[in-house]
C-alpha cells in the first residue's frame, strides 16, 4: 500500500506595512521602563509647576501692588502651562532614548532586519513618539488646569475655553512638547549615542539659544529668533509675553510662524537622519 503525504503548506508571510511598523514600535515604546518613568515625570512636572506658578502669583499679588497690574494682564492659561519649559527637558531625554537605546542594546539590527528599507522604521518610531508625547502632554495640561483652579479662583480669573488664544496656549503646549521630542529623536538618530545627543539638544535649548539671544551683535539678533526652542516657544506665550520679549531690531515671528520654524528644524534633522541611517551600518 502506498501512502501519499500532502505537501506542507507554508505559513503565509505578510508583507511589511507601515501600519505593522507602527504597531511594533508602539509595543517597544510602551514596554520600555524609561518610557513610563519619563512620561510620568512629565505629568508631575507640568502639574507641580502649574500649582507652584499659581501659588507664587497669588503671593505676589497680595504682597506687591506694582506687580499686581502685570499679573492682571497675564493670561490664565499661562499659569496652567507654566511648566512647559522644564517638561521639554524630560521629553527631550525620552526622544533621544527612543532611538539610541536600540543602538546601545543592538536591537536596532533586528529592527532593520525586519524593515530592510529602514526609513519606515525610523519614521514609525518618530510617529509613535510624537503621538505618545502629545497624548501625555494633553493629560498633563488637563491635570495642570485642575490643580490651578484654586489659585485662579483666588485671583478672580478663569480659563476661557471659548478663546482661541486659550486653545493656542494649552493645545500648543502638547504640540510643542511632542515636536521637541521628535527633534531630539532626530538628533539621537544622527549621533547614535545617548549622552552625546542629550548634551547637544539640551545644550542648544539651555545654553546656546540663551547666549546668542543675549549677545548684542546684529548677526545674533537675526539668527536667535529662528533657533528651535526660541521660535517654537512663541506658540506658548500670551500677548503680554510676546510684546515683552520682542526685540524691535530682530525679526518678529508670530506664534504659528515660530512653530513653523520649529517644524522646519525637525524636517531638516529628521531628513538628514533618514539619509544617514540608510547609508551607514547599524
Amino acid at each position: 500500500m502506498t501512502t501519499t503525504f500532502a505537501p506542507a503548506t507554508p505559513n503565509p508571510v505578510r508583507p511589511v506595512s507601515f501600519g505593522r511598523v507602527l504597531g511594533s514600535e508602539w509595543i517597544k515604546l510602551r514596554t520600555v521602563r524609561a518610557t513610563v518613568w519619563t512620561l510620568s515625570i512629565t505629568v508631575l512636572v507640568m502639574a507641580g509647576l502649574a500649582a507652584l506658578t499659581g501659588w507664587s502669583t497669588v503671593l505676589m499679588r497680595d504682597s506687591d501692588i506694582e506687580v499686581d497690574a502685570i499679573l492682571l494682564d497675564m493670561h490664565p492659561a499661562s499659569i496652567v502651562n507654566g511648566g512647559w519649559f522644564f517638561a521639554q527637558l524630560v521629553v527631550i531625554i525620552l526622544g533621544v532614548l527612543t532611538v539610541t537605546g536600540e543602538y546601545a542594546t543592538g536591537m536596532i539590527r533586528s529592527t532593520f532586519a525586519a524593515v530592510p528599507r529602514r526609513s519606515p522604521a525610523l519614521l514609525g518610531k518618530a510617529a509613535v513618539l510624537f503621538a505618545t508625547v502629545f497624548a501625555t502632554s494633553a493629560v498633563a495640561v488637563a491635570l495642570s488646569w485642575l490643580v490651578s483652579l484654586p489659585f485662579l479662583g483666588q485671583l478672580d480669573i478663569s480659563v476661557d475655553f471659548a478663546s482661541a488664544e486659550t486653545w493656542r496656549l494649552l493645545g500648543g503646549t502638547a504640540l510643542y512638547l511632542a515636536t521637541m521630542s521628535v527633534l531630539a529623536f532626530a538628533v539621537g538618530a544622527l549621533v547614535r549615542h545617548s549622552a552625546g545627543a542629550i548634551a547637544i539638544v539640551i545644550g542648544l535649548v539651555l545654553v546656546i539659544e540663551t547666549v546668542l539671544a543675549s549677545i548684542p551683535l546684529r548677526i545674533f539678533e537675526l539668527v536667535s529668533p529662528f533657533l528651535p526652542s526660541s521660535a517654537g516657544g512663541r506658540l506658548l506665550m500670551d500677548e503680554v509675553s510676546l510684546s515683552f520679549v520682542s526685540n524691535p531690531d530682530a525679526p518678529v515671528l508670530t506664534p504659528w510662524q515660530g512653530y513653523a520654524v520649529l517644524v522646519g528644524w525637525v524636517v531638516l534633522l529628521l531628513g538628514s537622519a533618514l539619509l544617514v541611517t540608510r547609508r551607514r551600518d547599524a
